[in-house]
């Protein structure tokens, strides 16, 4: 492992020092269909046993291969960062939801607390039900309705499967204290 840390306290370990297994799961990354070594991934791969768990959830949720749109998919990640005030994934994310056409004010509305609404029904849903679950609160029965209504059972799963891996990248980025936009080693 490098002497010095690199993303955030968290200090990379150069391609060259990794063992066979770990330089295996960085190629896994880099050669697959990721082609890059993304935030989290920059610690997990320390981890290579992790990254071959971790890697197909996420490319789950990449565009168009699950059942939420990028609107909805980033207003889920939006609410669960923001619960768990993680600098990295939540400017990341910030800054893709307006690019997919989120109304910034949204956006900034959900990272600061506040309450906000869509137009889209859809849209409405997903913010009501990670809303709550991120707050800890119970579902209640209407919600419930109305989502299994709006959205339907595989998105709703989807959402909170987002959630929850969105909950290891914060938790993740917390713990070594990456800020928002850090590059890491160059790779």
């Amino acid at each position: 492992m490098a002497d010095t840390p690199s993303f955030g306290r968290y200090a990379e370990i150069p391609f060259d020092r990794m063992t066979p297994e770990q330089q295996e799961g960085y190629r896994f990354l880099v050669d697959g269909p990721r082609r890059r070594l993304p935030g989290p991934y920059k610690i997990w791969v320390h981890n290579p046993s992790l990254v071959h768990a971790a890697d197909p959830l996420g490319q789950h949720f990449t565009p168009g291969a699950s059942s939420l749109s990028e609107r909805e998919r980033e207003i889920a990640v939006v609410v669960i960062t923001s619960k768990w005030h993680s600098a990295y994934p939540n400017n990341a994310h910030e800054k893709r939801g307006k690019e997919v056409g989120l109304p910034a004010a949204s956006v900034e509305a959900i990272i600061a607390g506040l309450p906000t609404s869509f137009t889209d029904s859809r849209e409405q849903c997903v913010y009501e039900c990670a809303t709550a679950l991120a707050s800890e609160r119970i579902v209640p029965q209407g919600l419930y309705d109305r989502a299994v209504k709006v959205l339907g059972h595989e998105s709703i799963t989807d959402m909170i499967v987002l959630m929850g891996y969105y909950t290891c990248v914060s938790l993740t980025m917390n713990f070594y204290a990456v800020p928002a936009g850090s590059p890491g080693l160059a790779r």
